[in-house]
């Protein structure tokens, strides 16, 4: 059997499950969300259980610094409004932000899974939250929500075209939301795969080339890096356009 790069994301059912002509599966990627959730809420329920320490420890110190970190350049540069609004959607920017940053880091762990890196999952992320902003936006605005699928002092003639057109592009919010994430994730994953199992033949065959071998471990070690820090990137773009299509929703922008 040839090996594949693509062999880690095989999606493989832990326990089946079957109701009546219906089948759910406990898979690895669902083991993995839950794994994702339990060690946030229990990360956050360790720092918070006393009200926190006067002088940090390191994990305190890493929730105050995600904390402050979408508080600040999340929800209060990129929503604009009241305070009592950004409060108000506070919650869900931290809960998407951290939910994503720890399966992106949880996926950089060896033998581990990536949930990020289906396109299913991303997906129904994007959506969920995409049709959650529509909501809102109906909720804060009524039938005038629709307005903002045509700018102001367009000519009548091109109307009923801007129309579409802004509307195909809001639906396509959700998808290309999706895709980045996904794309990014399964791509870098990839290429790590790929140039670590060239490194380790390389480094297998031997030789008086010995240590030119060890050229493409330094490759995939500096590829590492640049994953780890593409892992926190995506992370970050997600939940800042979130708070931008929120701002819109909410300001008609």
């Amino acid at each position: 059997m040839a090996w594949s790069p693509l062999e880690q994301f095989a999606i493989i059912s832990l326990i089946p499950i079957h109701i009546g002509n219906l089948y759910f599966s406990f898979t690895n990627s669902s083991l993995f969300m839950l794994l994702t959730i339990n060690i946030v809420l229990l990360l956050v329920h360790s720092v918070t259980r006393n009200g926190g320490y006067l002088v940090p420890n390191a994990w305190q110190f890493l929730v105050e610094m995600i904390y402050d970190f979408v508080l600040r350049n999340l929800v209060n540069e990129q929503i604009s409004g009241a305070s009592s609004v950004k409060q108000r959607f506070f919650p869900l920017i931290f809960v998407t932000f951290t939910f994503l940053l720890f399966c992106n880091l949880i996926g950089m762990i060896p033998y581990s899974f990536t949930v990020t890196s289906h396109f299913i999952i991303t997906l129904g992320l994007s959506l969920s939250l995409f049709i959650g902003i529509t909501i809102i936006g109906f909720r804060e605005h009524g039938l005038y929500f629709f307005s903002f699928l045509l700018p102001q002092g367009v000519p009548l003639a091109l109307a009923p075209f801007l129309v579409l057109l802004e509307l195909i592009s809001y639906c396509f919010r959700a998808l290309s939301l999706g895709i980045r994430l996904f794309a990014n994730m399964m791509a870098g994953h990839s290429l790590v795969k790929i140039l670590s199992g060239f490194a380790w033949t390389m480094l297998s065959m031997g030789g008086i080339m010995y240590l030119a071998y060890l050229a493409p471990f330094l490759i995939v070690f500096a590829l590492t890096g640049l994953e780890l820090g593409v892992a926190i990137l995506q992370a970050y773009v997600f939940t800042i356009l979130i708070c931008i299509y929120l701002n819109d929703a909410i300001n008609l922008h």
